[in-house]
């Protein structure tokens, strides 16, 4: 696990593929259910990652993640409502995003009552806005954003219609030939939306088969990491 050491009441960590009990290309802590891995597996990773994290795997919540830029409010034990990003204020409410390739964020409040976002940023949802509104969840106030394990500029290529939308948006910077630049478009939306404080981790999941899964590297075969959080 990567954990995120920032001020404040707050636990984060973004997860690996390693520490479970999944096999073949799910080998080893795959966390998202919307794969050919058995169920049974699954719950004992995601039992075993919040175990990671001192979290109650019952208060888990979850969204079901539609590439969009909804932030909802995490309520214990809720996993179905579309979106693509959580946020409490409520101490003890673990929230998971999963991720394959998009960007795992969190988002924590710097001053003022501790409050948590957590987001799944792909390249459609960062074109729709959800990091902007992650960061409104929270509110008035100094944020802080760690961006997690995500495919890099140096793999993740994109199609012309995709690199002339993120032109447009973010500028010719985010594009490197026929690659996108998401770790830096994301950046440039933390900084739109008022967030001075941004740490990167720069690992491309792409790149490191044996520590992240990747749809795009494993040709859609693959499993799920991602970023759990809660406000202690």
């Amino acid at each position: 696990m990567i954990r995120w050491e920032t001020p404040g009441p707050y636990v984060v960590a973004f997860s690996t593929r390693r520490g479970g009990v999944s096999e073949g290309q799910y080998e080893s802590l795959n966390l998202g259910l919307l794969t050919d891995d058995e169920p049974e597996r699954i719950a004992e990773n995601r039992r075993r990652l919040c175990a990671e994290v001192d979290a109650d795997p019952r208060r888990l919540a979850m969204n079901r993640q539609v590439h969009a830029a909804v932030v909802n409010p995490a309520e214990a034990g809720q996993r179905g409502k579309p979106g693509d990003g959580l946020w409490s204020d409520e101490p003890g409410v673990p929230m998971l995003k999963l991720t394959a390739d998009c960007l795992p964020v969190a988002l924590a409040r710097a001053n003022g009552a501790p409050a948590l976002a957590l987001l799944h940023v792909g390249r459609l949802g960062l074109l729709e806005g959800i990091v902007a509104a992650g960061v409104a969840a929270l509110g008035e106030g100094r944020v802080l954003a760690a961006v997690g394990p995500g495919i890099g500029p140096c793999c993740y290529e994109v199609g012309p219609d995709i690199r002339d939308d993120y032109r447009a948006r973010f500028g010719d910077g985010v594009v490197r030939g026929s690659n996108l630049d998401l770790w830096g478009a994301t950046e440039l939306a933390l900084r739109e939306a008022g967030v001075e404080s941004i740490e990167r981790t720069d690992l491309c999941t792409a790149c490191h088969p044996e520590l992240f899964f990747s749809h795009r590297r494993d040709q859609g075969v693959t499993g799920r990491q991602g970023v759990i959080g809660y406000v202690a």
